[in-house]
This record gives C-alpha cells, structure tokens and sequence, in this order.
C-alpha cells in the first residue's frame, strides 16, 4: 500500500473525491480524514501499479485544484 497526503488548506475535498473517482478503477483506493491532512491509501497487485496509480492521481488532483483557482 502507498499513501499520498494532500494538505486540507491546499487541496479541497473536491479535488481530492475527483481524483479518487477517476482512478478508483485501477486499484483499491482509501480516504482517511487525518489532522490537516486527507491520506489516500492505493492498494493493488502490483508495486509498481500502486505507485502508478499514487502518482497520476496526487497529479490530478493537482490539476483540479488549479483548474477549481482558475490557473491554466
């Protein structure tokens, strides 16, 4: 298993529930509420796929989070 962290004053629940939703089909995925942080925890077969999976969906939810500020 692999978590990523997203800072709650930096990544809003819905930058994060949408990233979630969109990769949620290629591995198990898992939202803990945490002191100031959201931790998502990717569960799959395979290492490479869970690191897979972590890294394109902190980057989505990046994305999210400057598509919802309106930066392009």
């Amino acid at each position: 298993m692999i978590e990523r962290r997203f800072h709650r004053e930096v990544y809003p629940l819905a930058a994060v529930e949408g990233a979630v939703k969109t990769y949620a089909r290629f591995a198990s995925i898992e939202v803990v509420e945490a002191e100031q942080h959201r931790v998502v925890r990717v569960s799959a077969k395979k290492p490479e796929r869970e690191r897979r999976v972590a890294d394109e969906l902190a980057n989505y939810a990046l994305g999210l989070v400057r598509e919802q500020a309106g930066v392009r």
